[in-house]
């Protein structure tokens, strides 16, 4: 078992035990906020694709933490090449005892729980604590993406220049979740499909079931290859995994629903919840037409 494998282990088993109120846990025992800080500020020293692991796992559980927001904040610290600040901050964004939160867009990742802001303003990151904004909570259709709205109270300091780089690997890590959740739902439509009995068998066993599970899991399969290929590619892939991830789980999660019949929009059900954090993802840093846009420019120019 190589290093990503048991990553992905310990966090899967942690998570099938506690998937809410995780994040304490996922901290303290598996160091999941400090795998992109470096060894010289506290922390693992780890790259994207372990942090991606992570965003799977996170994903096929739907749970409510805040490492994307971790991940964001982190790589926007580190690419201002301000030491100091990356002293001050990191350690305690490494142990998990300081959620920082990107301020990039008029809804912010885990404004609510954030200790510290980093505020994108025009070409520059400033820094601000909790004292010095206000934040309006905001309910989304994805109850467990939490998400509110910052007004600066001041001006902040000035840590440096803010990275384009940044809105990349934020769609890569959002392309993560989105793969480990849209797997996790079609495991579970097949599940169902095995045991769900109609006209005397199986619906699973029907053909014409069987085809539409055969489409979910190549949709499934081709998401995870393009955001594994984002993940050393170059920006334009970026928003390749964008358009393949978003639709590849917007189409899963409906089918989700579709194949489970009248459970499947009950509130008891999972069904809805991965629904709504198919089109809430899908909606996170550009709708994908926003991302097709841009490969245009990019084939075209």
């Amino acid at each position: 078992m190589n290093e990503l494998d048991a990553l992905r282990d310990a966090c899967r088993g942690l998570l099938s035990k506690q998937a809410e109120g995780a994040w304490g846990r996922l901290c303290s025992e598996i160091g999941v906020a400090g795998l992109l800080v470096p060894e010289s500020y506290g922390g693992a020293g780890a790259g994207m694709a372990e942090a991606c692991i992570v965003q799977e796992e996170l994903g096929r559980t739907l749970t409510p933490a805040p490492m994307l927001s971790t991940i964001l904040a982190t790589q926007a610290l580190l690419l201002t090449g301000n030491s100091e600040a990356c002293q001050r901050l990191l350690p305690g964004i490494a142990n998990g005892s300081n959620v920082a939160a990107l301020v990039w867009s008029e809804f912010v990742l885990d404004a609510g729980i954030a200790d510290t802001f980093l505020v994108v303003d025009g070409d520059d990151l400033l820094e601000l604590d909790r004292a010095q904004v206000a934040v309006e909570p905001l309910v989304a259709m994805d109850e467990s993406r939490h998400m509110g709205r910052v007004k600066m109270l001041s001006e902040g300091t000035k840590l440096g220049p803010f990275s384009e780089k940044v809105r990349d690997m934020a769609i890569v890590a959002l392309a993560a979740e989105q793969v480990g959740a849209a797997e996790r739902a079609f495991e579970l439509t097949v599940e169902y499909t095995k045991s769900r009995v109609q006209f005397g068998r199986p619906i699973g066993s029907f053909q014409a079931l069987q085809h539409r599970m055969a489409d979910l899991h190549v949709l499934v399969e081709t998401a995870r290859s393009a955001y594994l290929a984002a993940l050393v590619g170059e920006p334009s892939s970026a928003a390749v995994a964008k358009v393949h991830c978003s639709e590849a789980f917007q189409k899963v999660a409906a089918e989700m629903i579709q194949l489970h019949g009248g459970i499947g929009i009950t509130w008891e059900h999972d069904a809805h919840r991965y629904f709504k954090r198919a089109h809430g993802s899908a909606e996170l840093f550009g709708h994908p037409r926003t991302h097709v846009a841009r490969l245009a420019s990019h084939v075209l120019d």
